[in-house]
């Protein structure tokens, strides 16, 4: 075979080149004839030749290189907890007080193909791969460490549909180092940018490539489906949650896992158990029904149908729960783990991670789709999910206001409110906010980050404010809040000044 100085095939190594010429496109991995046809941005003409190519050249096998910010996912819910417990881990020095590096860096080597980290400097980064180094160097990956990979598929124009990977993404994107611009590589399983987008969506189905179900297992339309990875853009589904804590204690994970195998498994515990019944912010609850739902996975016969003609041999049902030990030993034992233990379980760093995820208050009037002309909000709490608000927002005195995965095109204005919690948004126009007496969060803990282009001014709230990890084209200026704005330990990126209160933002 004909292969470049990095090792990859000549085809993978002009993909390569398209990553560092124009950021887009792929390391290649494998050669096979390009699946895209003629009149595709892909198509024969595209996809020959000496130069860059684009990226809906690329094949099933190929690992491209990509940014978060460009991921579309092909599924609605993910288990909170299981992100909380990965960003309760990845803010914690506990890793390097044991000697050891922080999992984030063993996640990110293992998602882009490379093992495990190797080193990892002072002050390393995620969106900075110089600062650090994986065990299994570019241009060597191996079979089983392309095995860990995740996956996508090529659509219409070139986009990109992770398939498998929105708990570990999203737990990048809203880690300490998080944003849209972080670099990671994915396995691509299929090229489908040739067909039209209905055409796309159908083959998605038939082949079970996307989920199309809410976080009460009821269907949903393509078109409700997330337009871009971060927490706020999911919906929030616990029975999911069980499931990744049940792992090797009810199932395990087989060699042979099918697309979506967590969710079937939450499926048919939703049958079972009502997690409505347990408190699920405090170990001891969770624990119980961790163990219980568990011990009913376990005790399935090998063949029982689970969900969608799958049985439990299938999705991996355990031969013996918690490997045939007492609760006291085995997964079980170190799930228990309280968060003052050396290493502690995986449960208790996701619920001391929750405690920090400050609560959106009720809605009382809901907001989706396109709104056009002035808002003024006198009373109650208004929602605004996945909303187009074309026109400035206003929030009088005792009311509240929440902006989830929304454009504004105007100015947001606040004055004695009491709430503003502004979360994965995007606000062109001042954003200003004053007196609020209860919490004023715009990004933080469970709440992905926005982009802001305007000024940012927040003056003399008295409830607490988060400002984290945003995006501000403008100045901020901040005085007179009690107590002072608080990044959360994730600085925010902004072109222009900061005075008072936020020059250290």
């Amino acid at each position: 075979m004909n292969r470049s100085s990095t090792g990859l095939p000549r085809r993978g190594a002009r993909l390569l080149a398209g990553v560092l010429a124009a950021g887009t496109v792929v390391v290649g991995a494998s050669t096979g004839a390009v699946a895209a046809g003629p009149g595709s941005a892909g198509g024969a003409g595209a996809c020959a030749g000496s130069g860059p190519l684009p990226r809906a050249c690329a094949q099933p096998g190929d690992l491209i290189d990509v940014t978060l910010g460009e991921l579309h996912p092909t599924q609605a819910v993910l288990g909170f907890d299981q992100v909380f417990y990965k960003l309760g881990r990845y803010g914690s020095d506990r890793d390097e007080a044991a000697g050891g590096f922080n999992k984030r860096f063993d996640d990110w080597c293992e998602t882009n193909g490379q093992g495990e980290a190797a080193s990892v400097r002072p002050g390393a980064r995620l969106d900075d791969p110089a600062s650090f180094s994986c065990t299994v160097p570019l241009g060597q990956e191996t079979p089983k460490s392309i095995a860990q990979m995740k996956t996508a598929v090529i659509g219409p124009g070139g986009k990109l549909y992770l398939t498998d990977g929105h708990h570990t993404l999203t737990s990048f994107l809203e880690g300490p180092d998080g944003s849209t611009r972080l670099p990671v590589r994915l396995r691509v399983t299929d090229n489908f940018s040739s067909l039209s987008t209905t055409a796309f969506w159908q083959r998605m189905t038939a082949e079970k490539k996307v989920r199309l179900r809410d976080e009460n297992n009821k269907p949903l339309a393509v078109e409700q489906l997330p337009d871009r990875l971060g927490i706020t853009s999911f919906r929030d589904d616990p029975y999911r949650s069980l499931v990744y804590f049940t792992r090797d204690i009810g199932y395990e994970v087989p060699d042979s896992a099918t697309e979506f195998l967590e969710f079937s498994w939450g499926s048919w515990l939703r049958g079972e158990h009502d997690t409505a019944a347990y408190d699920l912010t405090s170990p001891g609850p969770y624990l119980d029904l961790v163990k219980s739902a568990s011990k009913s996975m376990a005790a399935l016969a090998p063949d029982a149908v689970v969900d969608d003609g799958k049985t439990a041999a299938q999705l991996g049902r355990i031969a013996e729960w918690n490997g045939g030990k007492k609760e006291t030993g085995g997964e079980f034992a170190k799930l228990s783990k309280p968060l003052t233990d050396a290493k502690p379980g995986k449960l208790a760093e996701a619920l001391d991670y929750k405690s920090r995820v400050l609560r959106a208050p009720a809605c009382t009037t809901k907001i989706t789709g396109v709104r056009n002309g002035p808002l003024t909000i006198t009373s109650g709490v208004t929602c605004a999910d996945r909303a187009a608000l074309r026109g400035p927002v206003t929030v009088r005195a005792g009311a509240a206001l929440v902006l989830t995965g929304s454009t504004l095109q105007g100015p947001l204005h606040s004055d004695r409110a009491s709430a503003i919690h502004v979360c994965g948004s995007s606000v062109t126009g001042p954003l200003a906010v004053s007196r609020t007496t209860g919490p004023v969060r715009v990004g933080g803990p469970g709440c992905t980050a926005n982009a802001v282009t305007g000024a940012v001014v927040l003056t003399g709230n008295t409830g607490g404010v988060l400002l984290a990890a945003n995006k501000v084209t403008g100045p901020v200026a901040c005085s007179g809040n009690l107590p002072a704005p608080d990044t959360t330990g994730r600085a925010n990126e902004v072109h222009g000044p900061r005075t008072g209160q936020c020059a250290g933002v």
